[in-house]
């Protein structure tokens, strides 16, 4: 009988901690409500070059070193502000950052090509500095190879508020918690030489 009570003490504690794990695992996951797990995602397009494409050279260093066209869907509701980020994670030193854009009205719904070179947009926006050192896109231009080229696009649930000229580091740091959606598009591009 005592071989047998030990037995059942054993299975229910056992049953028990498996009860619990379920509990556990059923349990809804908590996070920060600014950046909800279902959000849907957004689409970012470009008119100059389809998704995983060719970036065409008059948006480089070997062309008019113009940004491309870009367009996305309405962001979610309750969106502040939109921010956007382009990088190129294949660049020799680690990732070099092409174009810091923040404080984008949330109404907005499309950048035309060939966007001011300057700190504030007339339509809406602040631009940060870039990993060449000026205010604005830079374009792509690869020492060697073919490099991607990440347009990420960032709906926000406040204005940031940075001044002109902030750093991708910076930018990130500001919407930590305050994410609502993002969509990403990639270009490629290799220098002819």
């Amino acid at each position: 009988m005592t071989g047998r009570r030990a037995f059942l003490q054993q299975s229910a504690s056992v049953f028990g901690l498996v009860g619990l794990s379920l509990v556990a695992c059923n349990t809804a996951p908590t996070g920060n409500p600014s950046q909800p797990h279902t959000a849907t995602p957004m689409k970012l397009l470009s008119t100059a070059f389809d998704p995983s494409g060719l970036i065409p050279a008059k948006h480089t260093c070997d062309g008019q070193d113009i940004s491309p066209p870009l367009s996305w869907d309405e962001p979610p509701a309750g969106a502040q502000s939109l921010a956007l980020i382009c990088d190129d994670p294949d660049a020799p030193r680690g990732t070099f950052v092409h174009w810091v854009l923040y404080d984008l009205p949330a109404l907005a719904h499309q950048l035309p090509e060939g966007v001011p070179k300057q700190p504030k947009l007339p339509t809406g926006g602040i631009q940060g500095k870039n990993d060449f050192g000026n205010v604005g896109y830079g374009g792509p231009c690869p020492p060697s190879g073919t490099h991607r080229y990440v347009f990420k696009l960032y709906a926000l649930d406040k204005q940031l508020g940075l001044q002109p000229g902030a750093t991708k580091a910076q930018l990130l740091k500001a919407i930590e918690g305050h994410i609502m959606a993002t969509a990403e598009l990639i270009g490629r591009y290799a220098r002819k030489r």
